[in-house]
């Protein structure tokens, strides 16, 4: 009964609204664009991108996309749809998982502390491929824990590969490099001793092989090695190399997951207490089960944490699989608190007063921007901002009722944990915490969309059905493609951004860019201003 509740919990939380808003240029954009092109040319086993070979990532999540599309059509909704089935699935394993090594109770604070964090909550409301890579990942590391504790060993080793393989398919090789550090970290926490069998290692990797040869594998047969050594170099440079644009210091990972996962984060700090440790369990005899898997867990964690905190390009999802150890090693100690095992020392609930309070300023702060933006103009610098702000949405100051209602609730979570009355806090935290996410997403976050990018969107929508150009100048979007529902361009000079510009075209010409890129293309010879909105300016060719 109490897994049938939990789904349905889960559903209400991820699927409603998933297509009230429009999908989000980058990663958004980007696999739906290429499920949807999967559909308009039948080619499933290549990854597309305007009609051409798409080597950054493997089909598995793009996959589960078209299926998607297939039952509900080609839209946002059918987008996000897999995140939100994998959100429910999500919930469904953790409470599986702490309920096996703890109690029942222990697995309801792991789904209350996974589903009542900000940003593990919000990815399953995307259409990225984390949430989905994630869940792969930390099984196939949750089943190679369980080897040691079972009388099955060889089919835990299985399906842990199996797991391993699936999120290969679903992000590429980092899935092996994470395992692989986090067998070998492992090893070395504990001191060179393991339980796993070397011929049980060989099991996860004969069907961690197996489940990736079933694309990587044909897609050498079917086309050569060129995709496949395609797609290993550009891994390999994502690993290397700051992408896109998208450095950061190294310590941005560890801020975001204190302030993206809050309020989970905070209760990592009740680690740091001195005193005689106490066991969740007076005498419960999974305990020591319980405690290995915790140190897989803190090994995981500071894995992923450190990895990506080296590795160049730092975006906000990659060091998202550490939602996982980070909510459960929370999740221990909420439970310990509503136990009485620990306390709450004052300093704790001063990080989970301040970083609540400044959450909350910010979500009430959002409608002031909006309406007092005229004064706000003279100091921004950037014009592309400005040109944002111009957007014509709606503000009330009513709406500041949202930020101020979490920061009360956050102060009154506080008090009753100041008091002593765990529970009531703990579940008035988190409780709060869902409810002004799915303030967030359904009242905020549409809003801000309609200042960042919307204009674009609505040009390339108006393209729908019909056979023309449209292009993006000096600036990278999917959007075009995606939104315009294009169709394969049978010239191929489609591709040469200077024949669109100044060549013989054969059927008409469309062209979008920031107003900030616009100086030039204004003054071009062949182009003819047709409008502008919002920090876009739109073209046609004369």
């Amino acid at each position: 009964m109490k897994y049938l509740l939990i789904a349905l919990f889960a559903a209400l939380l991820f699927i409603p609204f998933l297509g009230a808003v429009h999908l989000f240029d980058w990663d958004e954009i980007n696999f739906a664009e290429a499920a949807r092109e999967m559909i308009v040319t039948h080619n499933y086993s290549q990854v597309q991108i305007d009609f051409r070979p798409f080597w950054e990532k493997p089909p598995l999540f793009i996959w589960m996309q078209v299926g998607s599309m297939m039952i509900f059509g080609v839209n946002d909704f059918a987008a996000r749809f897999p995140n939100a089935i994998v959100g429910v699935v999500t919930l469904l394993s953790l409470y599986a998982i702490g309920k096996k090594h703890g109690d029942s109770k222990l697995g309801l604070w792991w789904v209350l502390v996974y589903a009542g964090s900000w940003l593990p909550h919000f990815y399953f409301k995307s259409g990225i491929i984390d949430p989905t890579f994630n869940l792969f990942i930390f099984l196939a590391i949750y089943f190679a824990y369980r080897i040691t504790h079972t009388d099955k060993p060889f089919r835990m080793a299985a399906i842990s590969g199996f797991m391993l393989g699936l999120a290969v398919l679903t992000k590429g090789p980092v899935a092996i490099l994470v395992a692989m550090l986090c067998l070998i970290v492992y090893w070395l926490v504990n001191k060179g001793r393991i339980a796993i069998k070397f011929s049980q290692l060989g099991m996860i990797a004969l069907l961690a092989c197996f489940t990736t040869l079933l694309w990587f594998g044909y897609e050498i047969l079917a086309h050569g090695w060129w995709f496949v050594n395609e797609f290993v170099k550009y891994q390999i440079r994502l690993l290397t190399t700051e992408d896109a644009g998208h450095g950061g210091p190294f310590f941005y990972h560890w801020i975001v997951l204190l302030v993206g996962c809050f309020p989970a984060s905070v209760f990592l700090f009740t680690y740091f207490q001195k005193g005689k440790k106490s066991s969740i369990y007076s005498s419960a005899p999974v305990a020591p089960e319980l405690k290995d898997f915790k140190k897989w867990m803190w090994v995981l964690f500071w894995v992923v944490l450190i990895l990506f905190s080296i590795v160049k390009t730092k975006i906000v999802h990659y060091s998202s699989l550490c939602y996982f150890p980070l909510t459960f090693l929370a999740a221990v100690q909420v439970y310990k608190l509503a136990e009485g095992k620990i306390r709450f020392r004052g300093w704790n609930l001063a990080i989970l007063l301040v970083i609540g309070i400044v959450l909350g300023i910010a979500i009430g702060a959002l409608p002031l921007v909006g309406i007092y933006k005229d004064q706000l103009i003279p100091y921004i610098g950037d014009k592309f901002a400005v040109a944002n702000l111009q957007a014509d949405v709606p503000w009330s100051l009513a709406e500041c009722a949202y930020g101020i209602g979490y920061m009360i609730m956050v102060i009154i979570s506080g008090i009753l944990l100041g008091r002593k009355k765990m529970q009531e806090g703990l579940i008035t935290l988190f409780v709060s915490t869902i409810i002004a996410i799915q303030v967030t997403v359904v009242h905020f976050v549409p809003k801000v969309e309609a200042y960042s990018q919307r204009a674009a969107i609505e040009f390339f929508e108006s393209f729908q059905g019909k056979d023309v150009y449209v292009k993006a100048l000096s600036y990278h979007s999917y959007a075009q493609h995606y939104y315009s529902r294009e169709m394969p361009h049978s010239n191929p000079n489609y591709y040469n951004t200077e024949w669109l510009l100044n060549g013989n075209i054969d059927k008409p010409a469309y062209f979008i860019c920031r107003i900030t890129d616009a100086e030039p293309y204004l003054q071009h010879p062949h182009l003819e201003k047709i409008g502008e909105k919002n920090g876009f300016v739109f073209f046609k060719r004369k």
